[in-house]
């Protein structure tokens, strides 16, 4: 009897030990996507937006962001060319993540509203290897490009899925990068990411100064409207008129 009480008790133990171990493990799964800006709460309807990172110093951004070198899900091999034309925005998804299913959805909206000005949507996913191309084909959005490149993860340093780099085409380089469980979020970051670009731009090449806008539009120093009241005109008259002559004595 005593040897039975002892084997129960050890049996209880090495249980108990092993539900610790599972709420550790739990707990670090939550706080690593609470770190990544995903959260599982349902039940409040909000979604956790991570900030724009700066841009990724993988292999592949060293000379700028190549081209996008990959396969159809479903069909032969592509490849998408970036250039000056326009901004690129790379949505980097999976099949089998849950918090990506929000963003398959809404890409099927062929009426979205894309970060920036004449931005183009590419979705990239792992290769036929490292997901479900059977999946893929069926989630692809209708007149959206989508490119299996895990290659294209590689060289970006995607930390996982759902994922959002924005590039600049002309100059090849990534203005914005970034994550959230929610499309609104990820176009705000990104918007924002594409003004700071083009401020930074701005300053870079230098912005005209005040003098030279009003100097293009054909207003110089006088032009009568810098003085709506018509005070120096008033003035400029007075100082031209010529006194009366004298009549003669």
């Amino acid at each position: 009897m005593s040897v039975l009480i002892v084997l129960l008790g050890v049996a209880v133990g090495l249980l108990t030990v092993l539900v610790f171990g599972l709420l550790r493990t739990h707990a670090d799964i939550l706080r690593a996507l609470d770190r990544a800006g995903i959260s599982l709460d349902e039940t409040t309807g909000t979604h956790a937006a991570v900030a724009v990172r700066p841009p990724p110093t993988g292999p592949g951004t060293s000379g700028g962001v190549v081209d996008i070198a990959g396969t159809v899900p479903g069909g032969g091999p592509v490849k998408v060319a970036l250039d000056g034309r326009h901004h690129t925005l790379l949505a980097f998804l999976s099949s089998g993540c849950r918090t990506c299913q929000t963003f398959w959805e809404a890409f099927t909206d062929p009426e979205i509203e894309l970060p920036g000005v004449d931005t183009r949507l590419v979705i990239v996913a792992q290769d036929p290897s490292h997901d479900s191309e059977s999946r893929l084909v069926e989630l692809a959005p209708t007149g959206v490009r989508m490119v299996c490149s895990s290659a294209t993860w590689q060289s970006l340093d995607v930390p996982g899925s759902p994922y959002f780099v924005m590039v600049d085409g002309a100059s090849r380089t990534v203005i914005g990068s970034g994550t959230a469980t929610g499309w609104d979020q990820v176009k705000g970051l990104l918007t924002q990411a594409v003004l700071d670009s083009a401020m930074e731009g701005s300053r870079a090449h230098g912005a005209p100064s005040v003098d030279d806008a009003l100097s293009a539009a054909g207003i110089g120093p006088g032009h009568r409207s810098l003085y709506p009241d018509n005070t120096e005109s008033d003035d400029t008259e007075s100082d031209d008129t010529e006194p009366d002559a004298e009549s003669p004595s």
